[in-house]
């Protein structure tokens, strides 16, 4: 299987990858739109803000690429958010594969913005993304801004109110905590993902 991981400059490349070698898959780096075009699947990783994330996927001129593929794709953490089509951090156009507006956690008293912690996935519609999740599966968030629940949300996390943990449109697929350090839960997530 060939696996691409865009080079879209998220601080979480190198996790990912080792997570990967973990299950017995070596994943490609690249911001080739051909290498990245040609793999059985690929995924978008990213940590940090809407706004450079696009910028950096605009100046690679892998908007279109992205946007046109048609294997199964998964985006992590940052990585899902620019599926979708607007965020409001930074007033940020994104990919719009997944049609949803990423909002900034409103201010609830007693939770702190950014949230950073485990949170538990509660499952909304089955889905193979999702084969051996349990009730009690918890995985790792680090994020200032969410995904609404939508059409699009097979799992749901509460912060203040319930938010998409995993989404699917197609052959676009999101996770909005970070699988490579969401020990075993993460890894069996990211299994189905190499499955699909």
């Amino acid at each position: 299987m060939a696996l691409v991981l865009v080079d879209a400059g998220g601080t979480n490349i190198g996790s990912v990858r080792y997570a990967l070698q973990r299950l017995g898959v070596d994943a490609e780096l690249s911001a080739d739109a051909a290498a990245i075009r040609a793999a059985d699947k690929v995924i978008l990783p990213g940590v940090g803000a809407a706004g450079p994330g696009m910028a950096r996927l605009r100046g690679l001129g892998l908007v279109e690429v992205v946007r046109s593929l048609t294997q199964p794709v998964l985006g992590v953490c940052l990585g899902m958010q620019l599926l979708c089509a607007h965020s409001e951090e930074g007033d940020t156009d994104c990919l719009g594969v997944i049609p949803a507006v990423v909002r900034r956690f409103a201010e609830v008293p007693g939770l702190r913005v950014p949230q950073m912690g485990w949170n538990r996935l509660q499952a909304v519609r089955e889905h193979v993304l999702l084969a051996g999740l349990g009730a009690d599966d918890r995985a790792y968030f680090v994020h200032g801004y969410a995904v609404p629940v939508g059409g699009y949300t097979l799992a749901t996390a509460d912060y203040g109110g319930p938010f998409s943990a995993v989404v699917a449109r197609g052959n676009f697929h999101g996770m909005q905590f970070h699988p490579e350090r969401s020990a075993g839960v993460g890894a069996r997530l990211l299994k189905n993902f190499l499955e699909l």
